[in-house]
């Protein structure tokens, strides 16, 4: 049976969203298992999303930004990598965060967008990462 996608990221506000969904795992060739996920990114005024792969590390590296973020620091994730790079810049005055999606290899696109961000989305956060885990196990080599 097929598992429902999980979204590992979902930042999501005032009319724009920030979105790596998680939709299975696959085996890459000459590779270990990785997630398939999709970044979607939505606003009044510009929509797109953009295929990805998410390897253990990937998921290890969430978990330390996901730290970082909780601690009132800006992230910078999967950063110098193939995959689609992650920005996140709080900005503590207003209770929101910038989020820019960068990718370098396929579409050479850089996109920013803005939503809110409060507390309780790092425990939701903190949440998604764990049924990743639980619901796709990956070998952590």
């Amino acid at each position: 049976m097929a598992e429902e996608p999980i979204d590992l990221i979902h930042l999501e506000g005032n009319g724009n969203s920030v979105i790596l969904r998680i939709t299975g795992k696959e085996k890459l060739p000459g590779e270990a298992d990785v997630l398939v996920g999709e970044f979607q990114v939505d606003t009044p005024f510009v929509r797109g999303s953009l295929k990805t792969w998410v390897f253990p590390e990937h998921l290890r590296q969430w978990q330390q930004s996901l730290d970082m973020l909780d601690a009132g620091h800006d992230i910078a994730w999967l950063e110098g990598t193939r995959a689609p790079w992650l920005y996140i810049e709080l900005d503590e005055d207003d209770d929101r965060c910038e989020i820019t999606i960068k990718d370098d290899s396929m579409s050479q696109t850089t996109v920013t967008v803005t939503v809110p961000l409060s507390d309780a989305w790092f425990n939701d956060a903190y949440h998604r990462l764990d049924r990743i885990w639980e619901t796709w196990p990956l070998d952590e080599d």
